[in-house]
């Protein structure tokens, strides 16, 4: 059985996708350089955040999902990235191939919390590799890739921001159910505020909504300060 190993040399923000994209690059290579038609590779990117340290202001940005840094020995697990599939076309003993991954600026995911509440430095990830390979001369034959095949990679912690710039420039990105979104367009209609922005702001500063107002049901406040 041809055995494959996996390197990862680099990465870089799409700057032309539809999305939030990280393109990593690929070496692939096949041991004796073995003829190899094509390669259905399969993906999974963990971050291993036990493997970084951290200053005292990512720390206070990770404590939602780590909890106090006293307990970070225990809880300091590794987190979902992305699962992605990938196939690389024919090749003899070695070749580089892109793996595209689409990101998320999503709040509500663990790996996006995680690498925005970093400032600097890197992010230790771990590539899983599994899949299907195309192999032979003279005909083809059809082998496994293990599941043990692996490759431990730092990624700059700018390649996130960049990417996040891109699509985001100065921007935050929350998804809120479908009635706090209706409840919210309703309060920015009723209040004739110019921005979402506006919006948020009105609400954080205390303003007193109307007593039917939906939203006071949502936020629990109704926003006045008894003398």
């Amino acid at each position: 059985m041809t055995e494959f190993s996996f390197a990862c040399t680099g990465v870089r923000a799409d700057r032309y996708a539809a999305g939030p994209t990280l393109v990593f690059r690929l070496r692939v290579t096949a041991a004796g350089n073995a003829r190899v038609h094509a390669l259905a590779l399969r993906c999974q990117i963990r971050v291993e955040p036990a493997r970084r340290a951290y200053e005292s202001a990512e720390a206070d940005g990770l404590a939602d999902l780590f909890g106090e840094r006293s307990r970070w020995g225990s809880t300091l697990q590794p987190v979902q990235f992305a699962q992605v599939s990938l196939m690389v076309p024919s090749f003899t003993g070695e070749t580089e191939a892109d793996l595209v991954v689409p990101c998320t600026y999503d709040m509500d995911v663990a790996a996006t919390r995680y690498l925005t509440a970093l400032t600097d430095g890197e992010v230790p990830l771990l590539m899983l590799f599994s899949g299907t390979a195309f192999t032979g001369v003279g005909g083809f034959q059809v082998e496994p890739v293990p599941w043990d095949r692996e490759a431990a990679f730092r990624m700059p912690v700018t390649a996130w921001q960049e990417m996040v710039e891109q699509h985001f420039p100065g921007c935050g990105w929350i998804r809120l159910p479908r009635d706090t979104m209706d409840a919210l367009l309703a309060y920015r209609s009723r209040h004739a505020l110019p921005s979402w922005e506006a919006t948020v702001a009105a609400l954080l500063e205390g303003a007193d909504p109307p007593a039917h107002d939906p939203l006071r049901a949502l936020t629990g406040t109704t926003g006045r300060t008894d003398p």
